[in-house]
């Protein structure tokens, strides 16, 4: 039986997530790790004992062992090349969002995969939410009837919002709502976003790095169903890396509200105050378990390439998110509606944004 050899590329808050339970499956037969920092290169070595640790992820690239790689760098401009490089040298790729920064380097990506026939997925994690699973159970089995709206409202500390808005110049809505819109769009799928029409609010993050404190978006999809995403990343200091999270889905026979707010964990200690543990996006380790998505994704990903099965996120969907949280930046500069696909004009109105920046 062949071994099984993956990598995992950035190994700080998410790719050590990734980085841990890798090292903990019997799946894999040696992990590899790379990070740029060297004391955390170091910390990340000790934690999952790796086959090798390096500061360069070409080492990655050029070893012909390793079939999986994780990609989880930031800033998000080095999605791209890293990605790039890894595909074509005939590597399984999951890449934390987004999926690029530009379409044409996504186009790119999603080209390499198909031509070099190997899997290539996003890592959004809110699709191996428990409750996000169950709202798209209950919708294909029909309990809702004919879906009307989905509403989304989605808020971070300003803890977590700053550590995020200072490493590059995104908005909430490519930032956050582009786990939303990944889960809703699967939810109403095969319906496809048609008009989005955004608004931004400034507040706490503009004197930071100019961008909105929070955004919301209604999405028009082309069957008529309405869709309200709302992300925020200024609430005030709290446990570490707070995220909050209300979903409410009406259709024609039913509806399904979701609370994910993470108010059913609540600690209050003298030393700490109020604390909600286990209320991060990608979820953490709790001794022998793992709370929340990103644990399940990951092993997801690597038993989709084993098994040659689908992974769960298709890079052509995920290319779809990308256009619909830009034409939302577009829609809340302009203050009108941006109908999808983008047109020409639109496209070239975003460049003249991206310039001006």
């Amino acid at each position: 039986m062949a071994k099984t050899e993956v990598a995992v590329i950035g190994t700080g808050w998410c790719g050590g997530i990734r980085a841990e339970t890798l090292a903990n499956s019997a799946l894999v037969d040696a992990l590899h790790i790379c990070e740029i920092r060297p004391e955390r290169l170091e910390e990340v070595r000790k934690l999952t004992n790796p086959a090798t640790a390096t500061l360069d992820y070409q080492e990655i690239v050029a070893n012909p062992a390793i079939s999986v790689v994780y990609i989880s760098t930031t800033p998000e401009q080095t999605h791209y090349p890293i990605a790039r490089d890894c595909l074509k040298a005939g590597k399984h790729v999951l890449l934390e969002k987004p999926i690029a920064l530009e379409f044409w380097e996504a186009d790119e990506l999603i080209v390499l995969s198909q031509a070099n026939k190997v899997k290539f997925t996003i890592g959004y994690s809110q699709r191996f939410n428990p409750k996000i699973a169950y709202a798209k159970k209950s919708i294909a089995e029909g309990k809702l009837g004919k879906v009307v709206n989905v509403m989304v409202s989605r808020h971070l500390s300003r803890n977590l919002g700053k550590k995020i808005a200072n490493r590059v110049k995104l908005s909430p809505a490519a930032m956050e709502s582009t786990h939303d819109l990944d889960f809703v769009f699967w939810l109403l799928d095969p319906a496809k976003p048609e008009k989005i029409y955004s608004q931004g609010a400034y507040g706490y993050m503009k004197d930071l790095n100019g961008s909105y404190d929070c955004m919301w978006s209604t999405v028009t999809m082309d069957d008529g169903t309405l869709v309200v995403v709302g992300g925020g990343w200024n609430l005030p200091p709290s446990y570490p890396n707070y995220c909050g999270t209300w979903i409410e889905i009406t259709g024609t026979e039913g509806a399904l509200i979701l609370d994910d707010t993470a108010r059913d964990h609540w600690l209050n200690t003298v030393a700490e105050g109020t604390q909600y543990p286990m209320s991060t996006m990608p979820g953490e380790h709790v001794d022998h378990v793992f709370a929340g998505q990103m644990g399940p994704e990951t092993l997801h990903f690597l038993e989709s390439v084993l098994l040659d099965r689908p992974a769960m996120v298709d890079p052509k969907h995920a290319r779809m998110v990308m256009e619909t949280y830009s034409a939302a930046d577009l829609s809340a500069e302009i203050g009108e509606p941006v109908s999808l696909p983008l047109s020409n004009h639109s496209i070239a109105q975003l460049a003249d944004l991206k310039a001006a920046e």
